[in-house]
């Protein structure tokens, strides 16, 4: 059965968003921008000290609800385990954001393959697993939104991140395939795939002056991202207003993808 109409194709009142990875950073952003958009969202983190502090801290702000979720995104029975907690709680998640991701950096010749497997892991079969999960509740229902987050790094390539760009562009092709099979029982999947983005996991990149002078240079809007830049896109692909928009990717990177 499809969501009921409403006037404000972008009002998401009603919806539960699952948003993996948001204790902190870009996830933390996502989450409250769903919020202040009227879903209730699962702020979910791998610490639950934090997750709770997240949840408590968006909830007073935004004045939305807000619950916790820790199970492991790359381990298929925590998935199932976590998955099935929020479905009793709150159902099966409307809106499913695969935000969770790490990096690695080191030179190919010397990339470790348990750093390989983390990336693996954590960036793309973590999509897998809980989109499974998830997209079996969305079929049953007929609907539902599932936005993964991917990166610039899924088009270009730098050197010392060649398998973080794998899984990212991974996460590009898994998108489209999973439009390929849910499409038809009412399932959009797109992504999101950001630039780069002040956080405070790249603290230590803005704070280098070269750096900093490098993406200013690169990115035509001549400054790196906020998270703030990232909601309006996240907003658009978990609403009604893109119900007619699958298998995309959308470059929210200052113009960065658009220039050589």
């Amino acid at each position: 059965m499809s969501q009921p109409a409403r006037d404000n194709p972008f009002d998401l009142t009603g919806r539960t968003a699952l948003v993996t990875g948001s204790s902190r950073g870009i996830g933390l952003a996502l989450a409250k921008g769903l919020l202040q958009a009227g879903a209730r969202v699962v702020i979910h983190g791998r610490d639950s000290a934090r997750a709770t502090s997240t949840a408590a801290q968006l909830a007073e702000e935004t004045g939305g609800d807000a619950m916790i979720s820790t199970f492991d995104i790359t381990s298929l029975g925590a998935v199932d385990g976590g998955i099935a907690e929020i479905e009793a709680a709150w159902g099966t998640p409307d809106i499913l954001v695969n935000n969770a991701g790490i990096q690695r950096r080191a030179p190919f010749l010397e990339f470790t393959i348990d750093d390989w497997n983390d990336l693996v892991a954590t960036n793309l079969t973590s999509a897998f697993l809980v989109s499974q999960r998830v997209a079996r509740g969305m079929v049953e229902r007929g609907s539902g939104k599932i936005i993964n987050i991917g990166s610039v790094q899924s088009q270009l390539a730098r050197p010392s991140i060649a398998p973080y760009s794998a899984t990212k562009g991974g996460i590009v092709m898994l998108t489209k395939g999973l439009c390929a099979d849910l499409g038809p029982k009412g399932v959009q999947v797109n992504s999101l795939a950001p630039g780069y983005f002040a956080t405070e996991l790249t603290s230590a990149l803005v704070e280098n002056p070269e750096f900093t002078q490098w993406v200013k240079t690169r990115t035509p809007a001549g400054r790196w991202g906020n998270v703030e830049d990232l909601v309006g896109g996240l907003v658009y692909l978990a609403s009604a207003a893109s119900d007619f928009v699958n298998g995309q990717t959308i470059y929210i990177d200052g113009g960065m993808t658009a220039v050589v």
